[in-house]
């Protein structure tokens, strides 16, 4: 999809990825809601979005760089973007432990696709930096991820365009989703009288 007006934000392709139905609900309703894991990670994204730069053993470091790709119609904020010479690695900030999830390492790669286009560059890898830990962990931008990607950009774009609220995931999911309450994935009328959603959630 080249040239295309309609530009998908990058962290609507994180919110689709983890769950369509999230997605709706921020990006459709505009409906958000904090609790204490979105809460520390907005705190540590204010701090990455303050700007400037700095510079240290060679490596200069922006914070809050604006990205546009109009090839991909994607555009979005980076939390920190490392220049190595000319080269610019992307760094995303996630308050959580070092876990693998692919909707983050979609939305990291998203700003890595945005920047190859802004520095006419190719970047084969980026980090996702998790503050719970203090631990850095290297995502490389494969085939296969950057077709994730183009996917999760075209079920936003389809979201935003017939404007259907997809059914709840009501799986292990739910219970990191700070829409919860709004989204009320396990409602009474879906399961038998007592059942406890969570009960299943939590066994493992």
């Amino acid at each position: 999809m080249e040239q295309n007006d309609e530009r998908v934000m990058l962290s609507a392709l994180q919110h689709y990825a983890f769950c369509p139905r999230q997605c709706a609900l921020i990006h459709l309703e505009q409906i958000w809601t904090e609790n204490a894991q979105t809460t520390k990670g907005n705190q540590n994204h204010e701090r990455a979005h303050t700007g400037g730069s700095e510079e240290r053993g060679g490596v200069k470091t922006l914070r809050g760089l604006q990205l546009l790709s109009r090839q991909y119609g994607l555009w979005g904020v980076a939390d920190v973007v490392e220049l190595h010479g000319e080269k610019p690695i992307p760094v995303e900030y996630k308050s959580g432990k070092a876990k693998p999830r692919l909707a983050d390492e979609i939305q990291l790669c998203a700003q890595a696709m945005c920047l190859e286009e802004m520095f006419n560059t190719s970047i084969p890898v980026g980090f996702i930096y998790h503050a719970a830990s203090h631990k850095r962990r290297e995502v490389e931008f494969t085939p296969a991820l950057r077709s994730e990607v183009l996917k999760a950009r075209d079920g936003v774009l389809s979201l935003l365009q017939t404007r259907v609220l997809p059914e709840p995931a009501a799986d292990e999911r739910c219970q990191f989703c700070s829409l919860i309450d709004e989204c009320e994935p396990f409602a009474p009328r879906d399961f038998p009288r007592g059942f406890d959603p969570f009960s299943t959630l939590m066994e493992d």
